[in-house]
C-alpha cells in the first residue's frame, strides 16, 4: 500500500470536566463540523466515518454523527479502550491508502462519570482479568484503584530498578502544567509546582500522589483523512501526511516478564515505535515533537524509554536534563498531554492528532516547537492496544 494519506483537517472542542460538558452527539457534533470546516470539506464527501469511544452503548457513533449528517455512508464504532480514537485514525488511514476510499472521517468522543475508572458488566469475565491478577501477584494493594496500580506500579518498577526519585514523576507534571498553560483547549491551566504535586493528596503511599495521574474528561476531536489524489483535485490542505503508523496488541512478554512495566504495555509500545521508524527509515532522534500516552507521570516516564527518546534506565536523566521541554532534545507532549490537556478516553488519540497536525503546520501559537517537521503519535490503552503514528509536513 504505496498511497500516500494526507490529514486535511482536524478539529477539537475544550475539554471539561465530568458535569461541565455537553452531551456526547453535541461535542461530537462540534469537533467534527470543526474539522470539516478546517479541512474545507462538506460532510457529503466523507465516504467512510470510524468513531471511537469507550464508555457508550452500540452505535453511539451513529447517534453523534446523524447530528452532522444523515448520509447513509457506513459508519463503525470502535472501542479499543483508551486507543480508540487512535484506532479509528488508524482504520481511516487504512481504507484511504488501501484505495477503497478518498475522504475518511475518524472522530473521537468521550461523555465521561466522576471518580476511577470502573467496570460496566460484571455479570461475565472482565477482559482486564489477567491484567488484574499478574497486578495483584505483582503489587497487591487492593485498597488502591486498578489504574492507580497498573501505572503507580509500573513507576514502582523503575523506581526500585534504577532509584527513580518520586520527585522526578513530580517534574513531569510541572512540565505538563506549563504546557497546558499556553494550550486554550486544556482542561487545566493553573501551572503547579513540584511541591504542590507531592504534597497532594497521595494516593500510593511513595509511589502516586493525585496530581500525578490524569483527570476524567469528557470531550471530543476529529479527524478529515484524504488520499493525494483526492486532496490535489479538491484542493485540500496537504501540509501534513501520515508518514508511518503501526498498531500492536499484547504478546506473552505482558504476563510471562512479571513486570508491572510490562503488563501496561512496554514492549507493546517499543515494538509500535520500532515499526514505525523501520516504515520510515528515521529514528527517535530525527524527532521534533512527541505526543505521548501521560496518563500518569510514572506511564510518561517509562514510555519515553519505550520510544527510544532515551535509553532504558536514563528516564530519569532526560527529565533533569530538560530533554522532554523547549530548549530540550524533544518536546513532550507541548499540549499539555493527559495530565494537563485531560483524557476523555475515545477522543484521546484524535485530540493528540489535533495537535501534532496544529504543530506541524506552524499553527500551534505560544505552544509552537519552532521548525517541527517530524512528530510521532503514541496512544496506548490496557487490555489492550498501542498506536504509534508518525506524522510528516509534507511541503
Amino acid at each position: 500500500m504505496s498511497n500516500e494519506v494526507y490529514v486535511c483537517g482536524v478539529g477539537m472542542i475544550p475539554f471539561a470536566k465530568p458535569g461541565k460538558s455537553e452531551h456526547y452527539p453535541e461535542m461530537a457534533k462540534k469537533a467534527v463540523h470543526e474539522a470539516l470546516t478546517n479541512a474545507g470539506v462538506d460532510y457529503r464527501q466523507v465516504q467512510q466515518a470510524y468513531a471511537g469511544y469507550v464508555y457508550g452503548d452500540s452505535t453511539s457513533g451513529q447517534r453523534a454523527l446523524y447530528e452532522v449528517g444523515m448520509t447513509g455512508i457506513p459508519i463503525f464504532n470502535v472501542n479499543n479502550n483508551c486507543t480508540s480514537g487512535s484506532t479509528a485514525l488508524f482504520l481511516a488511514r487504512q481504507a484511504v491508502q488501501s484505495g477503497a476510499v478518498d475522504c475518511v472521517l475518524a472522530l473521537g468522543f468521550e461523555e465521561m462519570q466522576p471518580g476511577a475508572l470502573g467496570i460496566h458488566f460484571p455479570d461475565r469475565p472482565s477482559p482486564f482479568q489477567h491484567f488484574d491478577e499478574e497486578t495483584e501477584k505483582l503489587v497487591g494493594h487492593d485498597e488502591v484503584p486498578l489504574a492507580l496500580r497498573y501505572f503507580g506500579g509500573a513507576g514502582k518498577a523503575h523506581m526500585d530498578q534504577f532509584g527513580t526519585k518520586l520527585s522526578t514523576f513530580a517534574k513531569i507534571r510541572v512540565k505538563a502544567s506549563h504546557h497546558a498553560a499556553r494550550n486554550p483547549l486544556a482542561v487545566f491551566h493553573d501551572l503547579v509546582t513540584e511541591e504542590q504535586v507531592l504534597e497532594s493528596k497521595v494516593m500510593w503511599p511513595g509511589v502516586l500522589t493525585r496530581l500525578m495521574c490524569c483527570p476524567p474528561t469528557c470531550g471530543a476531536a476529529a479527524a478529515i483523512v484524504c488520499s493525494e489524489d483526492y486532496a490535489k483535485k479538491h484542493g485540500l490542505d496537504m501540509r501534513v501526511r501520515i508518514k508511518a503508523q503501526a498498531m500492536t496488541t499484547d504478546g506473552p512478554k505482558t504476563f510471562s516478564a512479571h513486570d508491572m512495566r510490562e503488563v501496561v504495555g512496554f514492549s507493546m509500545s517499543k515494538a509500535a515505535a520500532r515499526q514505525v521508524y523501520e516504515q520510515a527509515g528515521v529514528g527517535p532522534e530525527d524527532l521534533d515533537a512527541v505526543e505521548l500516552h501521560d496518563c500518569f507521570c510514572q506511564n510518561e516516564l517509562i514510555t519515553y524509554e519505550a520510544l527510544g527518546l532515551c535509553k532504558i534506565g536514563e528516564a530519569e536523566k532526560f527529565v533533569l536534563d530538560g530533554d522532554n521541554t523547549y530548549g530540550g532534545k524533544v518536546v513532550t507532549n507541548p499540549s499539555g498531554g493527559l495530565l494537563s490537556k485531560g483524557h476523555p478516553l475515545g477522543a484521546t488519540g484524535l485530540a493528540q492528532c489535533t495537535e501534532l497536525v496544529e504543530q506541524l503546520r506552524g499553527e500551534a501559537g505560544p505552544r509552537q516547537v519552532e521548525g517541527a517537521r517530524l512528530a510521532l503519535q503514541h496512544n496506548i490503552g490496557i487490555g489492550g492496544a498501542c498506536v504509534v503514528t508518525l506524522y510528516e509536513r509534507a511541503n
